[in-house]
Order: C-alpha cells, then structure tokens, then sequence
C-alpha cells in the first residue's frame, strides 16, 4: 500500500495586488489540488487549506499518495474488417497503428473484440503506470499557475539575465514538501526547497526553515510574525475592529464594508487595530464623503454612533506593532487630515454654484458617442418622466390621486429631471463618482429646494445593486424609473446589448432596477406601455428595440424569481402569459402554487396541455363560441354546463385580483373534463360538430389560463 502524507506547497513572492489576493489564494490552492486528484495522487472528497498573505500564495492537502494507482487504459485502434485479414493475421493498417502505440504483432493474439452497434472493434487493453509524486506535482503546479486568475501580468529576468518570466508578481521561494521530505519540483525559475520568510520587520527569524507540511501555519506565526491564512487574518480584524470600538464606547460601530475588510487583510500579514480621530470641524462635510475619503484612500474603517452618524473618530489596520502606537496613530492622522480638508473644500467650492446653473454644460458633457451628451439625455428622461406621469394619471383610479396631485408630481419630476446629473459637474462628483446622486441631493437642500424634490434627486440611481434600497417617494421613484429606461431603450436602440459574461453598461442591473420598482412598489403601470412610450423621444437615433427589449426584461424576471426560490415550472407557468403589469406576478405566483397544491391539479394541467396541443394544430385559430343546441354527447353538454357555472365567479375573483381564488373556482371542472376527454371525440367528421367542439376547447383553455398557462405544470 502507497505511503499517504500532507503536502505543503508555497510560492513567496513580492506584494500581491490586494483586491485580487483572496481569489488568486483560493484558485492557487483549488487549481492546484484539482490536478492532484486527476492524476490519482489524492482522494475526491479531500479539502485543500489554502493560505494566502500580501507575499505568499500557499496550500496545504492533506494525504497524499507517493505513488498513484497504475490504472487500465483501453485503446480503441478500428474495426476488425480493416484490421485482420480473413485468416486473421493483422493487416499493414494495424501494424502501423500498433506501432504508433509502441507495441508490435505480438499483441495481436491479445486484442479484445468488442461489438460497438455498427460493427466488431478491435481494442487494446494496457494498464498504465500511475504518475509518482514529483511527476504530479510538477504538473499540478504547473496547472496551478497557468490557471490563476492574474489581474495583469508582470514580465521579469531571472538572475541568469537571459531567462524572462510571466507572473502577478517577481517569486523568490518556492517550498514543497511533502511531511518533512522536499518534493523536487520547479518553477518560475525556482528550485523547491523548505526556506520562506516572514514579515519584513517583525519576524524573529530570517529565513525560516519549515520543519514539515503541517507546521507551517504556526512557524510562520510564531517565528515569521505573520498569520498565513487569509480568514484566519480575516477574523482577527473583524475581532480587533470589535474590541476596539467597544473601549472606545459611547455604542460606536466600525463602518460595515466586506470588500474594505477584504482589501484590508490583503494588505497586512499581522493586524494591529489602532484608534486614530481628526478634527470635529470635519463633520460639517456630509458623512458620506468623509466615509468614502477614509475607505477608497487610506483603507480605514470610519466609526458610526448608535444612530448610524459618522464620530471624529476611525480605525486603522495597521501592519506593525510597536510598543508605543503613538506615532503611527499619528502618522495616520496627520496623513487623513489633508484628505477630509480636500472633502471640505470641494463641499464649500460647490456650494457656491446653484445646481441650475449647472445645466448648460451638461451639453459639453459626453453620454455616448452615438446618443449625444448628458444635456440631451437630460431632456429624454425628463420626456421619459412626463410620460410615466401621464399613465399614473391614466390607470391609478381618481379616488387615490386626484388631478391636482397628479399635477404636483408632474411638477416636482420634471424639476428633479433637470437637476438629476449636475451633480455630476461637481469637484466632489469629480473626485468621488461613487457620490453622484448623494451629492445633487445635499446641494438640493443645501439650495432650499423642495425636499422631496432632494431626495429624488439623491434616489434616482436606486436601486445600485442587488438589494438596495428603493426611492423614498413617488417622485424619486418615477425619476428612478425613467433614468433606467432611458438607458436601457437608448444602449437597446443602437446594438449595445449585453453577451454572455460582459455588461459594460449594467443593462442587466438596470433591468433588474425597474423590475423590481415596478413589483416592489406594484405600480400600475405597463411594462411595454412603458417602453414604448421612451423610444420616441430618441428620435432618429436608434432602432426599434421594443421587441428584444421586452424579450430582455422578461429573462431577467424569470432568473431573479427562480433565484428568490419560485420552480421553474411555476415561473415559466405564470410569465408565458407575459403578464403587461409587473406589480401582479408575485400575486400570480402564489396563486400558483396554492392551485399546484390542490388534488385536481394534475389532472386539470394535464387536460389544459392536451387542450393546447389539439388548438395548436388547427389552421388559422379557434374562436372560444359554443352553440349549445350542437352539444349532442352528454359529456360534451356537461362540460359546458359546467364552465356556464364556474367562470363567472373565477372571471369576478380575476378582476379583482383575487387570482387564487380564481383559479380554485376552476378545481370544479376537473370531473367533466375528464368525461368529455373520455367520452367525445374532437376530430369528427362532421365540420360543423368538429368546429363546435373546438370552440367547446377554446373556451375551456381562455377560461382557465387567464392567471397563468396550467399546461406548463403539467408533468
């Protein structure tokens, strides 16, 4: 039996780049570990320990076979008609291909011959010898470095200065080690050997000798200064973070940022959270550009009070650990007040101009090459805006928003339109893109302008991302909603579709965004009513995108309500009837699945496909109209009698928007349906009879897919 031990596997090399560290540590040790098992050298159900830190990428595995299994391979070299002669010697095509594999004629009397369904085959069975640890290992790092997902690659000389090489970064060491004995591999021009090294000031020893594969973790603590795995380091801070702001009280928590928290650990070996503070004056600044400075600059975690509101006081992850922390607190101090004084200035310097006096050079302000500038698009959404209103004012009954209100929000949209992308004009806009929007919305206020008309302007991005918030308000909400279909009929209308993996323009995102305004908020309001309403304000600049556009927005909806748990089939069930009025579906949904539930419902889904299937074939469409004098087979009668009964009351449950009862009213049709499909026969000869029962079918089929398509639950 093959001797099993844990492998260590590491390359140190030069500063990583921190945004990318964790998923190149997780595809090194992944990658890595995967070839391992392909060759045999280690079970499928082992788990890798990866370690990454700013200078190392590293994996160990546990129980790793010295030696692979030898393993029969079966070569397939073609049929025995070409390969034989009629006495059964081989014929000059076998002893070549025989020969191409290494062997000669003495294995012909050992070929297998193996019917493949056309015809006799001739195969050759071997065992191959399993790969030996140095040899997979090569491979596996080898593997393991091709696949790494390297932001951009650097290109070095090695010390020979002839030899270049590709890599994230310059290597210096690479360790393999296989228990306590080094597996002789290479790469990037280094020879494995058992030598790293740990933090650059703090480690006790330089360099470090690492014993075995399963010490390395704690060598490189105890002696290096340095916490090798990337969660491990990970939790330290998040530990730190929390005890910090418990000493400094007062309820204080450090800002809530995952991908700060990850750049963070990716940027030190060893944490040591510090408490820095700047200048009360500071806080006259919006928060969010004081937090947004911190974060995006110095990498600092801001504290917020118990009410969310940013204190003078941060935190700092720092890489060292002295004795006295003083100066490094004040280091980093001294290095953020320049910083939050730029933040004030800019807020003051834009203050002194109105956002109205912003308007005019957003014609100076490029949008898209083939769609104009930011001026134009200006004049779209606000185009787009007023549309919106209109149809608010067309399907929203009078008794919830009266003509004057209606007038009111026309009003204020309009004025939050034009003021929207000034913002964008700003030092601080300049300086922080991430605030636009946020920062139109203080210079709003700042102005005296309505409120509500700020906050729409701050909102109209929303939702950012998935699971943000929605606006606040019904202008913010409308603005919202035109900004998106604005830029989703404009970058539709000239080509700018999204593929596959690449979406530079977030058009899933914005899609998503006005999908979930119109659910979330169940707006009344319809979907290619909407669209259609904002090509025309393009003019002469784009296509027709309303078809694929709509296609689009569809697509989206069915992978966001798969994501949020719904089945495919009740999904494809409820949007095959494309419902106009997004804000229904969940209604729609649920009253799937209740009806799903019922004990006719496979039978009744079963018959409604059926139904379709047998309309589907009849040329140029069925109209829904019975002549009941022409019912002549008891259950044909039956049947309409009992849809003369059940529809009405699941047509007044629809029309109030009681869809699951609706579609409970159609559980009473089960048993006559499942009589006229015994006992009648559609296709008669008789065309007038045939024409009769057709339309029996059809309005059986508008009866009970008004809510959603049942033949999609069938099984």
């Amino acid at each position: 039996m093959t001797m099993k031990k844990n492998l260590l596997v590491e390359l140190f090399v030069e500063e990583l780049p921190p945004k990318a560290l964790k998923k190149l540590g997780e595809a090194f040790a992944t990658a890595l570990t995967d070839s391992l098992k392909a060759q045999g050298l280690v079970d499928a159900a082992v788990v890798p320990t990866p370690f990454a830190s700013p200078r190392r990428l590293a994996v160990r595995v546990e129980a790793v076979a010295e030696r692979a299994a030898d393993r029969a391979v079966q070569q397939k070299l073609m049929p025995v008609a070409v390969g034989l002669t009629p006495d059964g010697q081989p014929t000059p095509a076998l002893l070549k291909k025989l020969g191409a594999l290494g062997l000669d004629a003495s294995v012909v009397g050992q070929l297998k011959r193996v019917n493949d369904g056309k015809a006799e085959v001739l195969f050759h069975d071997s065992l191959a010898p399993g790969a030996t640890l140095a040899e997979g290992l090569q491979k596996a790092l080898d593997d393991a470095i091709t696949k790494l997902p390297i932001p951009k690659v650097m290109t070095y000389q090695l010390a020979d200065g002839w030899s270049s090489v590709h890599f994230v970064r310059p290597a210096h060491s690479l360790v393999a080690l296989w228990g306590s004995d080094v597996v002789p591999v290479r790469a990037l021009g280094l020879i494995a050997g058992r030598q790293t090294r740990g933090h650059r000031f703090e480690a006790t020893r330089d360099p470090i000798e690492v014993h075995e594969a399963d010490s390395y973790p704690e060598q490189l603590r105890h002696d290096g200064a340095v916490i090798a795995s990337f969660e491990a380091r990970r939790a330290e801070i998040v530990r730190q973070l929390g005890e910090a702001a418990a000493k400094v009280g007062g309820g204080v928590k450090p800002v809530d940022d995952e991908a700060l928290l990850d750049e963070v650990t990716a940027l030190v070996e060893r944490p040591n959270v510090l408490v820095g503070q700047f200048e009360t004056e500071f806080l006259e600044v919006p928060q969010e550009c004081l937090i947004l400075t911190m974060k995006a600059n110095q990498k600092y975690f801001p504290l917020l009070d118990a009410h969310g509101k940013l204190t003078n006081r941060f935190l700092v992850v720092s890489n060292i650990s002295p004795e006295d922390p003083s100066a490094v607190i004040g280091g980093n101090e001294r290095v953020v007040r320049p910083r939050l004084a730029d933040a004030k200035f800019f807020f003051d310097q834009d203050r002194k101009k109105t956002l109205e006096s912003r308007v005019p050079g957003l014609d100076k302000v490029v949008y898209h090459g083939k769609l104009g500038s930011q001026g134009e698009r200006t004049q779209r959404v606000q185009a787009i805006a007023r549309a919106i209103v209109h149809q608010l004012g067309e399907h929203q009954p009078a008794s919830v928003q009266s003509h004057d209100e209606l007038q009111m929000l026309a009003h204020k949209v309009d004025q939050a339109a034009r003021l929207a992308k000034t913002d964008l004009l700003t030092d601080m806009v300049g300086e922080f893109p991430e605030l636009q929007g946020i920062m139109g919305g203080y210079y709003a206020r700042h102005e005296g302008l309505r409120d509500g008309v700020a906050i729409a302007i701050e909102d109209h991005y929303k939702p950012r991302f998935a699971g943000d918030a929605l606006p606040r308000n019904h202008t913010g909400t409308v603005l919202a909603l035109a900004d998106k279909l604005e830029t989703l009929v404009g970058l539709f209308g000239i080509g700018q579709l999204p593929t596959g993996d690449k979406d530079p323009f977030a058009l899933r995102r914005h899609a998503l965004g006005v999908i979930r305004l119109l659910v979330e908020k169940n707006l009344p309001l319809d979907l290619p009513e909407l669209i259609s309403a904002a090509v025309p304000v393009f003019g002469e600049r784009i296509a027709d995108p309303r078809s694929a556009l709509l296609d689009f927005f569809f697509d989206r909806l069915a992978v966001s309500l798969r994501e949020q748990g719904y089945s495919a089939q009740e999904v494809e069930a409820v949007l095959a009837l494309r419902p106009e009025r997004l804000g229904e579906v969940p209604r729609r949904l649920a009253a799937v699945r209740t009806f799903a539930g019922l004990p006719e419902a496979p039978a009744l889904a079963a018959a409604n496909k059926r139904v379709s299937n047998i309309l589907k074939k009849v040329e140029g469409g069925v109209a829904a109209h019975v002549e009941a004098p022409m019912l002549k087979e008891p259950a044909e009668a039956a049947l309409y009698e009992a849809l003369r009964r059940v529809q009405p009351s699941a047509d007044a449950a629809f029309e109030q928007g009681d869809y699951t009862a609706s579609l409970q009213a159609l559980a009473a049709l089960k048993t006559p349906v499942d009589a006229f499909f015994d006992g009648v026969m559609v296709n008669v000869e008789d065309a007038a009879l045939r024409a009769n029962r057709l339309g029996l079918l059809a309005t059986l089929h508008a009866a009970m897919n008004r809510v959603a398509d049942l033949s999609r639950l069938a099984a």
